[in-house]
């Protein structure tokens, strides 16, 4: 398994992963345009040149970064690759400078970002705009 930063982004397999990890249809997305855009970095593992995980830092240009979209093909699922990208992230947000890393979860993912990860809970708020 290889870990890759700011890796080159094909869309249609981007869009394909991510469709598995959360089980929906695949649409393509144009992801390369949007990390380059709106991402701090972004992390993909891979099995050979097959894209097998992926996660995306944003960030505030400043001390807050933002863990999105942490993904893993299902049958590659429960090896710690999720966690190895997180990590992976985490690395770089701490070298570009960035204080603080967020990340919002599901429930059923809280032994994953709390306890694989070590992030620490707290309280946030959500707003629905559409």
């Amino acid at each position: 398994m290889e870990i890759r930063v700011r890796f080159a982004v094909d869309d249609r397999e981007l869009s394909r992963l991510h469709a598995l990890a959360f089980g929906s249809a695949v649409e393509v997305q144009p992801w390369g345009a949007r990390l380059e855009r709106h991402a701090l970095t972004w992390v993909g593992a891979f099995d050979n040149d097959l894209l097998v995980g992926f996660v995306q830092v944003c960030w505030d240009g400043g001390a807050h970064a933002f863990v999105l979209d942490t993904a893993v093909h299902p049958e590659y699922g429960r090896q710690g690759i999720g966690k190895r990208l997180v990590w992976a992230a985490a690395a770089e947000a701490r070298a570009a400078g960035c204080q603080w890393l967020h990340v919002d979860f599901e429930p059923h993912l809280a032994d994953f970002y709390l306890k694989a990860c070590g992030f620490s809970p707290t309280d946030a708020g959500l707003l629905k705009l559409r």
